[in-house]
């Protein structure tokens, strides 16, 4: 099932998680949106990783670390509210499936997958743009 309006397509269904075709010229017009999600999917990364190995530090040592993990984890937060704004406008610009949407959101909250997440997206948005424009759905 397809619902398009004004050639809007939200995909075949909740369970669609590929790139939809895109072409050259909307990859030209996302090129800073992408630019923008690399670097927060990165720094978003960064933070949670230092801050996930501050916390077990922390736990497994007797180091008193407060409250700098504390300010590690406000540090990610909001990182990771600036990611989710990134996602959300480079996924709706690239017409990205629900399934699409909310994996590379939830990557951002598990270490070291944000990184993972930003190859993918980058490596599927670079295999699917077409120079031909995108024929809507049937």
């Amino acid at each position: 099932m397809t619902f398009e309006s004004g050639g809007f397509t939200l995909g075949n269904g909740l369970l669609d998680h590929a790139q939809p075709p895109v072409p050259a010229a909307t990859v030209a017009r996302v090129k800073t949106n992408l630019r923008a999600y690399r670097v927060m999917a990165f720094v978003t990364g960064v933070v949670l990783i230092t801050a996930t190995v501050a916390l077990i530090l922390k736990y497994a040592t007797s180091w008193d670390m407060e409250p700098g993990t504390g300010y590690l984890w406000i540090a990610h937060g909001w990182c990771y509210f600036i990611y989710v704004l990134v996602t959300v406008s480079l996924g709706w610009r690239l017409r990205w499936p629900p399934l699409r949407f909310i994996l590379v959101l939830l990557a951002g909250t598990i270490p070291t997958m944000s990184f993972v997440a930003e190859h993918v997206v980058t490596r599927a948005l670079r295999e699917a743009t077409t120079d031909q424009p995108v024929p809507a759905r049937d």
